[in-house]
């Protein structure tokens, strides 16, 4: 019964990552189930990956959505990004919006805003509070 509740309380991130799945489909990428989580590669999803965020990604979390632009990506970064997993399902519908004002945080305290947010460092091992 847990388990159904952590999917639930993550249901709104993972949604937006499962849009990605049928235009990557569609483009020749593929999907596979791991350790619970649905990953999504190739396709659409290296497109989206590499030129339409703010940096280039090679991985991307969204809920129980791991979005990679290849395979080789996608099991390199598995266990990082299954951090990623844990922590929507902890944060649920707040992950985002926290993840984003932690990056917010670290730039305006004059770190990087990627390797100092908190829940990056969290996926990296570096932050063993949490």
């Amino acid at each position: 019964m847990i388990a159904v509740f952590r999917y639930l309380w993550a249901s709104p991130n993972t949604l937006l990552g499962l849009a990605f799945l049928p235009p990557t489909l569609l483009s020749g990428g593929g999907a596979r189930v791991e350790r619970g989580a649905i990953e999504i590669h190739g396709g659409f999803a290296r497109f989206v990956l590499r030129r339409c965020l703010f940096v280039t990604a090679s991985v991307l979390t969204l809920g129980h959505v791991v979005v990679g632009q290849d395979r080789d990506c996608l099991d390199h970064a598995r266990d990082h990004e299954h951090v990623h997993v844990r922590q929507y399902e902890r944060w649920g519908p707040f992950m985002l919006p926290a993840y984003f004002l932690s990056s917010l945080l670290a730039w305006r305290r004059g770190e990087h805003f990627y390797f100092d947010n908190r829940f990056e460092r969290e996926a990296y091992g570096l932050d063993r509070a949490h």
